[in-house]
């Protein structure tokens, strides 16, 4: 099973020009693909519902979007029925296979005086895979405090590794007389996490390195895909600064549960794809 996590930057490329088909060309062969930065109602990109044009990219796929932030824009009325236009920003999953629930997980976040800092999700999928029910988070960090990141790494941790505690979506479905969705262990957390390998905030997530053991597989550390698989180089990016394309930096990745770890293939960046400022993370489970 192929996955592929890419930050679209709401479409436009390391050319700045805004080109949706290029975005969907470099992810083909993805089985189940987490997108960010993805908006509706922005006007950068002429207020287009990314949405609804990606899920046209991919007509075959099952797919949710999980709007973080959600402003309201304007209305106007026609034929005397008043039309809302909002502004979203938030995460999607898109996959070859059923998405039996979802949920959108708002994470923790401060108020800023002086930068932007829009509200922060992760979208969850629970896929019925040919291996079995999987859970897939779309996520998206902070992009300005470690201390912000660190917040949102435990609160996210905590939502994956203690998911058969709370439920998912819905639990006690036979009240409502349908069957439930299934309550699968294994999951992959893939996005932008806008830090740095070896970060505090990458160790929050994985676990610090032991100069002897490295790092073990545990219960509760997720693990680093590409790491793991040693894709990864001292020099390794995932991001490109369009106006100077020597500034680059390693912000994207693709965690495992530690079950997940053993079946792993191989991870790597695709520093082909020119669709946006960051380029397309895949893992590959076997």
């Amino acid at each position: 099973m192929k996955f592929a996590s890419y930050n679209i930057q709401f479409g436009f490329g390391l050319d700045g020009k805004y080109d949706l088909a290029r975005i969907a060309a470099s992810l083909q062969g993805a089985d189940v693909i987490a997108l960010q930065e993805v908006t509706r109602g922005f006007h950068r990109n002429g207020h287009a519902d990314l949405p609804v044009l990606l899920a046209d990219l991919f007509p075959d796929y099952y797919w949710v979007y999980g709007p973080a932030c959600d402003l309201h824009l304007d209305s106007t009325v026609v034929d005397g029925r008043r039309i809302d236009r909002r502004f979203q920003f938030g995460n999607m999953v898109l996959s070859r296979w059923p998405i039996l629930a979802n949920r959108l997980l708002l994470l923790p976040r401060s108020r800023t005086i002086d930068k932007l800092n829009l509200q922060r999700g992760a979208t969850e999928a629970v896929i019925t895979t040919p291996d079995g029910p999987l859970r897939v988070y779309s996520v998206h960090l902070d992009h300005i405090s470690p201390d912000e990141r660190i917040a949102q790494i435990r609160y996210l941790k905590d939502r994956a590794l203690h998911y058969a505690c709370e439920g998912g979506a819905l639990s006690g479905a036979s009240e409502f007389g349908v069957s439930g969705p299934p309550i699968p262990d294994d999951f992959l957390i893939m996005g932008d996490f806008n830090m740095e390998p070896e970060s505090p905030e990458y160790c929050e997530m994985a676990g610090r390195f032991d100069a002897y053991y490295g790092r073990t597989l545990r219960a509760n550390q997720p693990v680093d895909a590409q790491g793991r698989a040693g894709g990864r180089a001292s020099d390794s990016y995932t991001w490109m600064n369009p106006d100077d394309r020597s500034r680059r930096m390693h912000l994207d990745y693709g965690f495992l549960s530690g079950n997940l770890a053993p079946k792993l293939v191989g991870s790597h960046v695709d520093l082909a794809a020119e669709g946006s400022d960051h380029f397309p993370l895949w893992v590959e489970i076997g």
